[in-house]
């Protein structure tokens, strides 16, 4: 086996609401929207996120990206209007944790300042 390409999760209830979160979440508008429910953001060639609408099995997603400069997202996400508690220390890394608004978790992770 050889696995080419990583595509972080997310399930929601509501599509467009979803959509406007994420696009505010990543700065842009999703990259594909490969069928009728399901929308893409391409983060690189080998990684993304895919939002998904499965309205019963919404809110329980959860995906950990790693994040080159926590401090300068969470201003970005600020002028965004995502709310978040800004950087937090963890044992090993920093962490930026933010909810989707169906709850679904996103954490952002980073070196130590």
């Amino acid at each position: 086996m050889a696995i080419t390409r990583v595509l972080a999760h997310s399930t929601v209830t509501d599509l467009t609401m979803a959509e406007d979160w994420y696009t505010r979440l990543f700065g842009r508008a999703p990259d594909a929207r490969p069928m009728p429910g399901l929308l893409e953001w391409h983060l690189a060639d080998t990684f993304g996120v895919q939002v998904w609408s499965e309205p019963n099995r919404a809110g329980h997603s959860s995906m950990v990206l790693d994040e080159s400069d926590l401090d300068a997202l969470a201003a970005r996400l600020d002028q965004a209007g995502i709310a978040h508690d800004g950087p937090q220390d963890a044992t090993s890394s920093r962490i930026l944790s933010l909810a989707d608004p169906d709850g679904n978790r996103v954490v952002f992770a980073g070196e130590f300042s």
